[in-house]
């Protein structure tokens, strides 16, 4: 290879770094803008309660106003839910519990927006499967740690709490055997 050629190519690759990079950075840094912060913290109870998802006493917990942006496949980690009397959550938009086959879920606060996705479909994508739930509650990113959340930590700002029949919709029939959570896409429908 001459030294010319070799210099030529040397020029044109150092071109094309030129082009491309600051394109990768700009992506890079309007990725970040587009991540939900944390906004703050909350503590654990001084006293420890005898449930598996309780804070811990004095264990610092992350809160969130915000969620991820939504899109036509919105990455979230889905999460099993009890909606009938006496279980986690539920009756918030309509003021009912509602059975763990109907297809109902709740979305992390930022997602959730002051109950303007109240009693609306969403769909869900996950395991091959796509399914219509109703948006029935909120999943408070903000507060935690106290009586009225039942001492469970914050929700995390990218969560879509969902029913067994959920679940069952989407093909995933053993969700205790895979930790409760499961990573899906879902869209306003």
């Amino acid at each position: 290879m001459s030294t010319t050629t070799i210099r030529f190519l040397v020029l044109t690759l150092s071109g094309l770094l030129l082009v491309t990079i600051p394109s990768l950075c700009a992506g890079t840094a309007a990725h970040v803008q587009e991540k939900c912060q944390p906004s703050g913290t909350v503590q654990g109870p001084r006293l420890g309660y005898p449930c598996g998802g309780c804070c811990k006493p004095g264990h610092f917990y992350l809160t969130y106003q915000c969620s991820p942006p939504v899109t036509n496949h919105t990455k979230a980690i889905m999460t099993l839910n009890e909606f009938t009397e006496g279980g986690d959550l539920g009756l918030y938009c309509d003021g009912r519990f509602h059975m763990n086959r109907e297809l109902v879920v709740i979305l992390s606060t930022g997602w959730y927006g002051n109950g303007k996705r109240c009693g609306r479909l969403i769909r869900i994508e996950a395991n091959g499967s796509s399914v219509l739930a109703k948006v029935v509650d909120e999943c408070d990113t903000v507060h935690g740690c106290d009586r009225m959340h039942d001492y469970q930590p914050p929700c995390r700002p990218n969560v879509v709490g969902a029913s067994k029949g959920v679940w069952d919709a989407l093909g995933i029939h053993d969700p205790e055997e895979i930790v409760g959570e499961y990573h899906i896409s879902w869209s306003d429908a």
